[in-house]
């Protein structure tokens, strides 16, 4: 019994000191560390602590919404998880969707999803954006394909293009967005040609 509230009362203390602080939220290994795991939050601030343009305020986005609403380009399911954390697959799944190359870890055998990971201990966890799309300057604190930031050159382009924070989050939510409004007219979402509606500093 008493090993039970000792290690009730550390994890306790992990999760008020590491779960619940917002200084975790600021730049750096905290911001690491926030964005890892198992557990999403509900609700993230993407570019808080960007290094350009130094006059765009953060993005607010619900991962709630984007993982549990019918989210999907053509509106009629939710989006699956890979969909964002690519790496989060087998990498000859990844594979069959170019530029996309690599698994974490490398070895990888299963693909993410909610019932993944509420039902095997065993799954990875999930990792940060920035684990591998380090800010500009910066290295990845994972490198599934190396010691870099990833590269990739697209179509009809004859150099490189490095994939950092900014670069993977705009490609990855613009080209979404864009896909998503002109399958669906309808839609009120911010596309790629709309900066400031993401860039609100608003929730």
């Amino acid at each position: 019994m008493k090993l039970f509230i000792v290690l009730a009362a550390v994890a306790c203390y992990i999760c008020i000191a590491v779960g619940c602080n917002p200084s975790s939220l600021k730049s750096g290994a905290g911001a690491l560390a926030a964005f890892d795991g198992r557990v999403p939050k509900d609700d993230y601030v993407l570019s808080a602590d960007a290094k350009k343009p130094a006059d765009a305020p953060p993005v607010p986005f619900s991962h709630k919404n984007h993982s549990e609403k019918n989210y999907s380009i053509d509106g009629t399911k939710v989006i699956g998880c890979v969909e964002c954390h690519h790496t989060d697959q087998p990498a000859a799944e990844a594979a069959k969707k170019p530029p996309l190359k690599t698994g974490w870890p490398a070895d990888r055998t299963t693909t993410l999803t909610t019932d993944l990971l509420a039902k095997d201990a065993k799954a990875p966890d999930v990792i940060s954006c920035r684990s591998c799309h380090a800010q500009e300057g910066a290295k990845p604190k994972v490198a599934s394909a190396g010691p870099d930031i990833p590269k990739v050159t697209y179509e009809g382009d004859t150099d490189a293009t490095e994939l950092d924070n900014e670069e993977a989050y705009h490609r990855n939510c613009n080209t979404c967005h864009d896909l998503a409004v002109e399958a669906r007219k309808q839609l009120k979402i911010p596309t790629s040609q709309e900066c400031a509606k993401c860039h609100s500093g608003k929730k």
